[in-house]
């Protein structure tokens, strides 16, 4: 019964991390596409032009893909220690792509917004009278340093609480099948790996 059971889980953890691997592969596309077609795409500072969106999803991509791998390995092979470390990745994965969602909707000049409350609030990160260049009316290579003049003046706080207030099914119903997405992988990893710990003692 025991042996079915882990037979079960097995093969529904092998199909998930199939998924999870696919969606990696689809995330590693859309980043390449990104930095293929607009390189300056959500720059998130000017002293760091390779932190970007684009760069962010191509890692994220390549993440995935290799904890779905590793998920389906941990999954055929019935090992403990690739199924345990599938878990805490997982975790690891989804705490990456808060952080990602976050600063996607903080800087992205989707918005055309600059600053939590307004661009002033550069001034004290930089410590001068500069702003990154995503907060430019038109993006051009260190258009940061010119005059107030050419930046965004709206707040992003208000910009993106309004953006968020008009999009609130289509945010909520993503936020809610990603949640579930990451529960039933964590749920198969750790059910599985108790299931290979007792068909081992029972073997023992």
């Amino acid at each position: 019964m025991a042996r079915a059971c882990l037979q079960t889980v097995k093969y529904l953890m092998f199909a998930f991390n199939l998924l999870f691997w696919l969606g990696g592969c689809g995330v590693l596309g859309v980043g390449i596409w990104l930095a293929a077609t607009q390189g300056s795409f959500a720059t998130l500072s000017s002293s760091f032009p390779s932190l970007s969106a684009a760069n962010l999803l191509i890692i994220t991509g390549a993440f995935v893909m290799a904890i779905g791998f590793v998920g389906c390995l941990g999954a055929i092979k019935e090992n403990k220690c690739l199924l345990l470390t599938f878990f805490l990745l997982l975790l690891l994965v989804f705490l990456l792509e808060a952080t990602i969602a976050i600063l996607f909707f903080a800087y992205t000049d989707k918005f055309r917004c600059c600053g939590v409350s307004n661009y002033t609030d550069w001034f004290e990160v930089y410590n001068a009278t500069r702003v990154p260049d995503s907060c430019c009316l038109e993006f051009s290579e260190s258009c940061g340093l010119h005059t107030p003049g050419t930046w965004w003046k709206a707040p992003c706080y208000e910009t993106v609480k309004v953006w968020l207030q008009e999009n609130l099914l289509a945010v909520g119903i993503f936020g809610l099948c990603t949640a579930l997405v990451q529960i039933l992988g964590l749920t198969f990893a750790m059910t599985m790996y108790c299931q290979v710990v007792k068909a081992d003692t029972y073997c023992a």
